[in-house]
């Protein structure tokens, strides 16, 4: 696989807890890890239902897709509890998805709690976001790629830690946005 792969890595903003409203949501393109290409602002609601179709029509319209060979996310929900279908994300954008996670998740957790604030329906769409795979320092979930090649895809798009740049710097854009700072750590 060639090194200067574009990726789009999308995280959100902080928000407060218990808040209403809407988070905002950064994309970032990167060729692999070393080229910033573009920059992508939209937003979802907070602990609501919109995440999936907002990154459908997100990346659909950008002008970068028809170069995109996969797309990273920060997780499997924004804005709280916005949990991602990355089923429908990857079958409505023909992009494979690779959702990173910093550490070992509770799944069984996330759906009791989901189960007790009478989130069912989206304990249905976590689960189909399929098992959680080891790739090395973190931890994936994927949709239209195999492991070993989102395990490339990650490496190749990793420079300065083990999350993907394009990740890490939606993460800081993210975050001075709503603290008129970055943060040092993505």
């Amino acid at each position: 696989m060639k090194k200067q792969i574009r990726v789009l890595g999308f995280d959100d903003a902080p928000f407060e807890k218990h808040s209403r409203g809407k988070v905002p949501v950064i994309g970032v393109f990167f060729r692999g890890g070393d080229m910033l290409d573009g920059i992508l602002a939209t937003e979802v609601d907070i602990d609501g239902d919109d995440s999936t179709e907002t990154l459908i029509k997100t990346i659909n319209k950008s002008k970068f897709k028809p170069q995109l060979r996969a797309v990273f996310l920060d997780g499997i929900a924004f804005g709280g509890f916005n949990v991602i279908d990355i089923e429908e994300l990857n079958k409505k954008t023909n992009v494979p998805i690779i959702v990173i996670i910093r550490k070992s998740p509770d799944v069984a957790e996330m759906k009791n709690l989901l189960k007790r604030l009478k989130m069912n329906d989206k304990i249905k769409i976590l689960s189909k976001a399929g098992k959680v795979y080891d790739a090395g320092k973190i931890f994936v979930q994927i949709r239209g790629i195999d492991i070993d090649g989102a395990r490339e895809i990650v490496k190749i798009s990793s420079t300065h830690s083990y999350i993907p740049e394009a990740l890490r710097v939606a993460h800081m854009i993210g975050h001075a946005l709503k603290k008129g700072e970055s943060r040092g750590r993505a």
